[in-house]
């Protein structure tokens, strides 16, 4: 279940005014302008900033992180900061009660370049918002949670605009089984940023409950790994492929597993394996 389409059970606190929102919190102008680009791609975001931010983008003006978060704390579903970890692992720490209740807390740095689940990872949905602001941003998420940690594939997909997420969703599966390999393993679907908006793509995310990682076409164009070239590809998006190149650059250390498969003319996919230690010592481990 995406982060997107999560609501509380019955086990979770009741909603208070605003609980299903989320709060970006920044300290600095660089973070109010990846807080802006938040606020325009995410519903029911609200953008705090230092009021020593010298910024135009516009947001709730605060003087202290720590009283902030005291305040506003039980009132979100997810709280996105824009800082260093020490300073949210300060004013987040006295307010922790059990992460079955606790919001999602995730932290960006600064420069763009990391976006970490920090609190509530499975439970409050902090690793989906952590690849769902990773996506958006082009940063590289991460996230620590032992179940997913240890998982080591990448399905890449590419489609045509408008495929249906079930015709996305059968592809997976179909790629799978045909590599005998199961779901459990899955720790990305993975796609170009030319498909950042695709509906039916981020549906099948939110059904098979993986994240969805958007790769930069920057980066696909320039990198120097190894895969198949698609002259269709390049006439339709210009990009050079989607499948291959998304799996292997969403992950680290990473080979291509199961070469790109097409599925009724309309979906690619690809499989890669990112090298994990534990793989290594016992590959049949599920």
């Amino acid at each position: 279940m995406g982060w997107l389409n999560w609501r509380p059970t019955a086990g979770d606190l009741e909603p208070a005014i605003g609980k299903m929102n989320l709060a970006v919190i920044t300290l600095s102008p660089e973070g109010a302008d990846f807080a802006k680009q938040l606020f325009e791609s995410m519903p029911g975001v609200d953008v705090y900033i230092h009021e020593d931010a010298v910024t135009t983008v516009e947001g709730f003006r605060f003087s202290r992180i720590i009283e902030l978060t005291a305040q506003i704390f039980e009132h979100y579903a997810g709280l996105v900061y824009i800082t260093s970890c020490g300073v949210v692992v300060r004013a987040v720490a006295p307010l922790l009660q059990h992460k079955t209740v606790d919001p999602a807390v995730v932290v960006m740095d600064v420069g763009g370049r990391w976006v970490i689940s920090l609190v509530c990872g499975h439970e409050g949905r902090a690793n989906d918002l952590a690849a769902k602001v990773a996506s958006i941003t082009m940063a590289e998420p991460v996230i620590s949670t032992s179940t997913e940690a240890l998982k080591d594939l990448i399905i890449g997909i590419g489609c045509r605009r408008g495929t249906s997420a079930a015709a996305i969703v059968r592809a997976v599966m179909e790629t799978l089984l045909e590599a005998q390999l199961p779901l459990s393993r899955v720790r990305l679907l993975a796609s170009a940023e030319v498909k950042a908006d695709e509906a039916g793509l981020i549906e099948a995310a939110d059904e098979l409950e993986i994240p969805l990682r958007i790769v930069s076409s920057l980066e696909i164009r320039n990198t120097p790994i190894d895969f198949e070239h698609s002259s269709f590809v390049e006439e339709k998006v210009d990009l050079p492929a989607v499948a291959e190149p998304a799996a292997l650059l969403a992950g680290k250390k990473t080979r291509l597993l199961v070469p790109k498969k097409k599925y009724h003319n309309k979906i690619t996919t690809a499989i890669a394996q990112e090298s994990l230690f534990s793989w290594i010592l016992d590959p049949v481990v599920e």
